[in-house]
């Protein structure tokens, strides 16, 4: 059984996801933006959003650790699209290359249920051709829980080795293989390209 559809993260592979881009626009001091990124709106803190937090719940948390931050913490959920762009090179034009072969097209990302819809209205031309999308907020199961695989593939309609699945992350690879999918550690739009021209995917 040969792969014939291709599961995408969106993170770092369709788009970059760069915290910096919104808030070097609204701190000036690249010190106090440097602090303020690795100690107030941390990753773990973000976390809690794709796993299926309420923003309003986790932003009042940390405004009461950080009151003097309040309305910088406050723009994360209004302002979160400003953090995932630009479009990482070559990935929009091989989505649309391979849309136009017809090969089916899926995601799994981990993304909060409330900063997704906006996001996703944002980059619809692209999103559009995607056949369905798991996302971690909805379904309160992140990746690399094998649980949000199980659950993609019968979504999906897919056995495990009909799958390519391309992420950034290696243990988000390696939860995918364990279901007998192709995952591909994502670098850059050339090499996968190569890859899915090997997997007869694409000419």
């Amino acid at each position: 059984m040969g792969a014939r559809a291709v599961i995408f993260d969106v993170g770092n592979v369709l788009f970059h996801w760069q915290p910096r881009r919104l808030y070097e626009r609204l701190i000036g001091d690249d010190r106090a933006l440097d602090a303020f990124l690795r100690d107030v709106v941390t990753d773990a803190w973000h976390f809690q959003h794709d796993a299926g937090r309420d923003f309003a719940d986790t932003s009042a948390e940390l405004i009461a650790q950080y009151p003097h931050y309040a309305d910088m913490i406050a723009l994360w959920g209004p302002r979160f699209s400003e953090t995932v762009e630009p479009a990482v090179s070559g990935m929009p034009e091989l989505v649309r290359e391979l849309d136009a072969a017809g090969v089916p097209l899926f995601g799994i990302t981990n993304f909060s249920h409330e900063f997704w819809p906006p996001f996703r209205a944002r980059e619809a031309e692209l999103f559009d051709r995607f056949r369905d999308i798991v996302v971690s907020g909805d379904e309160k199961l992140v990746k690399p829980d094998p649980a949000i695989y199980a659950l993609a593939l019968k979504r999906f309609g897919l056995e495990g080795p009909e799958a390519i699945f391309v992420d950034d992350r290696a243990d988000n690879i390696a939860a995918a293989r364990a279901f007998g999918i192709d995952g591909v550690l994502f670098t850059d739009a050339p090499a996968l390209r190569t890859k899915l021209i090997e997997a007869g995917l694409l000419r």
